[in-house]
């Protein structure tokens, strides 16, 4: 049995932080399966993924060690512990579009996810039926005044013990500050084949244009909006002479099968990040 953590540490850009950290693990006799770091404006952000042997893992001791290492650092971290074995706890983000959400429910009362949808939050009460119907916790945060809103989100996300966040079309932008916190653990779903057309009312711009094959795209989330790594796309050829509202509806028919797909491949523990790009899908 292996234990595994994915640790996450943000703060103002200095030296020696990855050294630290890494000494640290080394210590604690872990193996360093994957790190990245960036520097954007002066901010330091570094996610890193560790695992131990049963006999070498020591949970509170690992935990406070790297918490005393962190305040020593003037840094802010966050550490995710779990096992190979273990079933992920994800956090479905809404709006008022129940397609894609109402399809991840669907998949995963079917057993198609292996994953427990801990909570549905969203910014609008539109789609609290769908969770009261589905038996899980339903938050609504109001994002009008967004460094608020994502604070109270995380306080949330680290109470309710998440692992991932899916964006089942959350139309509210994510802030670097809170996309740094999960790096690589947010999926998103975008009404468009990344990266044309990125933005709002990506099928007016795709009807507009006159294209012929329209599509979508799952990926991770980035500071960069609608550019992070692509895990999944699916697309369909316009008919001619298609109204647009014929488009919206067959893209989100699109949109629920290719976020559950990226769901799916996550999980499978599929996915590699390397420099802005999925690998091993």
């Amino acid at each position: 049995m292996k234990y595994f953590a994915t640790i996450t540490l943000i703060g103002k850009d200095k030296s020696g932080v990855i050294a630290g950290v890494t000494q640290y693990l080394f210590q604690t006799r872990a193996n360093i399966e994957g790190l990245e770091e960036q520097v954007l404006r002066g901010q330091f952000s570094m996610t890193l993924q560790a695992s131990w042997s049963a006999a070498d893992f020591a949970e509170a001791a690992i935990r406070g060690g790297l918490q005393k290492l962190a305040a020593t650092l003037r840094m802010e971290l966050q550490v995710h512990f779990a096992r190979r074995d273990q079933r992920q706890r994800m956090a479905l983000f809404v709006t008022r579009e129940a397609h894609a959400p109402a399809a991840i429910l669907a998949a995963a009362k079917k057993k198609q996810i292996g994953a427990d949808i801990a909570l549905l939050l969203s910014n609008r009460r539109e789609l609290q039926p769908l969770a009261v119907k589905s038996n899980i916790p339903f938050y609504l945060v109001d994002f009008k005044e967004r460094a608020a809103a994502e604070t109270l989100t995380l306080d949330i996300l680290e109470r309710e013990r998440i692992d991932f966040i899916v964006l089942a079309r959350f139309m509210k932008i994510l802030s670097p500050n809170f996309v740094w916190r999960w790096k690589n653990k947010i999926i998103n779903i975008h009404p468009s084949l990344l990266p044309a057309f990125p933005g709002a009312s990506a099928y007016r711009q795709a009807y507009e244009k006159g294209v012929k094959v329209v599509g979508v795209t799952a990926h991770f989330a980035t500071p960069d909006l609608d550019q992070g790594p692509i895990i999944w796309q699916e697309s369909f050829r316009v008919k001619s002479g298609e109204a647009l509202a014929s488009i919206v509806s067959r893209g989100q028919a699109a949109e629920s099968k290719c976020l559950v797909t990226a769901v799916k491949l996550f999980l499978k523990n599929r996915l590699d990040v390397h420099w802005g790009r999925v690998f091993g899908v």
